[in-house]
Formats: structure tokens, C-alpha cells, sequence
């Protein structure tokens, strides 16, 4: 696995030097990128004697993380990859790599024995060789297979969180016992219970309901229950509502201003219908 850590070492180089660029005052977009990968090979044996396959899409990696930091919310600028701390992770796209009497064959004559977990569907149209914390080496493939269809379900439950009970269900046989939490959580469960709803009448509180009083006592209808198990019906009867929305309930709507024809919206459940405890 030398040849592999050698490979990673010259793609990790290439990324470092990226996040190098970035810091200056221009973008380094990925024709830039590939511009630099093809000078720097031409002047360094180091870097020629590495796949130019791994080298390129390392860059081109590094180019969707640049661009996913200004597009995607929370997502921060590429980092240097530490020689201790980054693991290896290699990719190679079809001209990149083949399959060879149950080998996985990469550039430079580095072959390698694989135990395979299943077989490949179809011919793969990329690999990703990585390595983990332990020193495991892995490969990916990304492969076509045939959609099966999910069963179809046989029945519904409603599931309502909460804190003496971690999970409450209509049905008490999948109920989740309360297994412990931190403070900092409880307190976060009590600051989001709202007025809950009636799964009887459909009514809604009043008033909201503190978080020690559990059981819940409808004011219209009279209708009493445990306030988990009264929420988590409530729950069910939404997702049953929206589940058998009907063809008058589904509409076209005329696209707003750069949206495709012909979108399609379920109307909403009634709002008698939907609560939270």
C-alpha cells in the first residue's frame, strides 16, 4: 500500500497549494487549477510519477468544496490536509482504473488485491480508494443498479418525543423507554412544547401545557389522555390525512419567476389536524 500512500501524499501537495491560492486575492477556479496541475507535472518528476487521473480529481474536489462554501449555508473555505491528521482518500474516474481477474488496477502499474463484500451490478464508473482510522484500506465504486420498489407499508404509527419517555407511540408496544439525557436537552424539550391539540375533537388548548402536568384534559370535549400518547395520535392523524389526499386535492400551479412547468402541490392537512405536545 507504499505506491497508494505515495499517491496520496502528491494529491494532498496539490490541495494544499489550492487552499495556498485561495488565500491570495483571486478565485482559483478549476481551469485554473488544471492549468497549474498540467505545469507543475511538466517540471516536477515527482508529481509525473503519480496518476494525473487521482491529481486532477483531487483538484476538482477541492474546486466543489470552494464552491459549496459560498453556496451552501455553514459550509466553510477548504482547509490545509495535515500530514498526521487528514486520512487518504484517492479517486479515480473510468480511464482511471480497471478490474482484472478480481483486481482493481490503477495508473502506474499498481495493482491491487480486493475481498470483495458483493458484485458490481455494472461496470463501475468510478472508484474511491480510502483509508481508515485503523489503517484499512477500502474501495468504493459508484455503479447503475435497477430501482426496486419499496413494500408497501402494512400499517401507521404515530411517534411523539418527549422527556419521561423518550419516544411515545399510539401503540404502547413501541413505546421508547426513557434512557437518560442531558440537562441542556430537557431544558430544550420544555422551551418547544406548544398548546397541544385534541386528538379527539381537534381543539386546540388554551393555554400551553406545562411540561410536569402529563396528562392532557380536552376543555371541549373533555376527552382525557396521556399528553405523549394524545400528541402522538395527533401525529398520525396528520400523516394519515396527507396520505390519502386525493386527486382533487393536488393542483398545477403556474410556476413562479424561473421555476419549471408544471409543478405539482398537495394541499395541506387542516389545521384542526396537526398539533405537537
Amino acid at each position: 500500500m507504499r505506491a497508494l500512500e505515495s499517491e496520496w501524499h502528491r494529491c494532498r501537495f496539490l490541495w494544499n497549494e489550492a487552499v495556498h491560492q485561495q488565500r491570495g486575492e483571486e478565485k482559483p477556479t478549476f481551469a485554473r487549477l488544471s492549468k497549474m496541475l498540467t505545469e507543475a507535472r511538466a517540471r516536477t518528476a515527482w508529481l509525473r510519477a503519480g496518476s494525473q487521473v487521482a491529481q486532477q480529481q483531487m483538484l476538482r474536489t477541492y474546486s466543489r468544496a470552494l464552491d459549496h462554501s459560498f453556496t451552501v449555508k455553514g459550509r466553510g473555505r477548504p482547509t490545509v490536509k495535515r500530514r498526521r491528521t487528514s486520512l487518504p482518500s484517492l479517486e479515480y474516474t473510468t480511464r482511471g482504473f480497471g478490474i482484472a481477474h478480481r483486481m482493481l488496477a490503477l495508473p502506474k502499474g499498481v495493482t491491487i488485491p480486493v475481498v470483495w463484500s458483493r458484485e458490481l451490478p455494472s461496470e463501475p464508473s468510478s472508484v474511491r480508494v480510502y483509508q481508515d482510522s485503523l489503517g484499512h484500506w477500502y474501495a468504493a465504486f459508484v455503479v447503475r443498479r435497477e430501482v426496486e420498489p419499496a413494500p408497501a407499508a402494512t400499517g401507521s404509527i404515530g411517534i411523539d418525543w418527549g422527556v419521561s419517555t423518550t419516544a411515545t407511540a399510539t401503540s404502547p408496544a413501541h413505546d421508547l423507554p426513557y434512557a437518560g439525557h442531558r440537562r441542556r436537552c430537557a431544558a430544550e424539550l420544555a422551551r418547544a412544547q406548544r398548546k397541544m391539540t385534541c386528538a379527539s375533537c381537534g381543539a386546540r388548548a388554551k393555554q400551553r401545557l406545562a411540561l410536569q402536568v402529563r396528562i392532557f384534559s380536552c376543555d371541549t370535549c373533555g376527552h382525557t389522555a396521556d399528553r405523549d400518547r394524545n400528541a402522538a395520535t395527533v401525529i398520525l392523524a396528520a400523516a394519515v390525512e396527507l396520505d390519502r389526499a386525493s386527486a382533487e386535492d393536488i393542483r398545477h400551479c403556474g410556476p413562479p419567476s424561473g421555476a419549471v412547468n408544471g409543478a405539482v402541490r398537495v394541499g395541506n392537512p387542516p389545521a384542526s389536524a396537526v398539533g405537537k405536545g
